[in-house]
């Protein structure tokens, strides 16, 4: 009886032991997967370098500020929007795309765009004709236009999102939210915006 107990424990112990090695190779297998296909991405990014697609104020011109001594503000402008895809081997397409243009914290109007594609190493302009109807400012917002207009200086915020996807070989889909948050002056005499940098790319 003892030697049949021990002849169990025997093999017992040798089924434990396949067990772990096999393991041990299945792991050894999945850490050279990883590492080979890490690699690949790797050699994949340095050879394709992928860029982010991007959204910009190309230009822009404020066509009409009317101020009234009430303190009634209507103002109607023209925004030229950039969506620039520099990926020379990728499609890019833009969707959930909005921007909000308000002047001291007031919202004059909210912009929005269906989803569309850009062309790799392309650009389109969307052009934004925004007109708004008089809008009553508080008093605070009245010291700002005076003091606008004393200095030759309007200026306006103008905030966005939009999302962005592009497919890059062995990338595979990548997405990425691009931000505007920035800040369009003016000359109020004669409309003519203030060039300066409006972009989601990184200053």
């Amino acid at each position: 009886m003892s030697s049949s107990k021990k002849q169990l424990g025997h093999k017992h112990t040798h089924t434990t032991g396949y067990i772990i090695w096999l393991f041990a190779i299945v792991c050894t297998i999945i850490c050279i997967a990883v590492i080979i296909t890490g690699i690949a991405v790797f050699i994949g990014y340095m050879v394709i370098h992928p860029r982010i697609p991007t959204l910009s104020v190309a230009n822009a011109h404020l066509d009409t500020m009317q101020y009234s001594q009430a303190g009634l503000l209507e103002t109607a402008m023209n925004i030229i929007i950039k969506a620039e895809n520099d990926n020379t081997k990728a499609h890019a397409s833009f969707s959930d795309t909005s921007f909000i243009l308000s002047f001291q914290g007031l919202v004059l109007a909210k912009l929005v765009a269906d989803p569309f594609d850009v062309s790799k190493n392309s650009s389109i302009d969307f052009n934004y004709v925004v007109q708004s109807s008089e809008i009553p400012l508080d008093s605070a917002r009245m010291h700002q236009v005076d003091l606008a207009l004393k200095q030759k200086v309007i200026q306006f915020d103008f905030k966005g999102n939009s999302r962005t996807q592009w497919r890059v070989s062995l990338l595979g889909s990548v997405k990425f939210w691009c931000h505007l948050n920035c800040q369009l002056r003016f000359h109020p005499l004669n409309g003519t915006y203030v060039s300066s940098h409006c972009s989601s790319k990184s200053k």
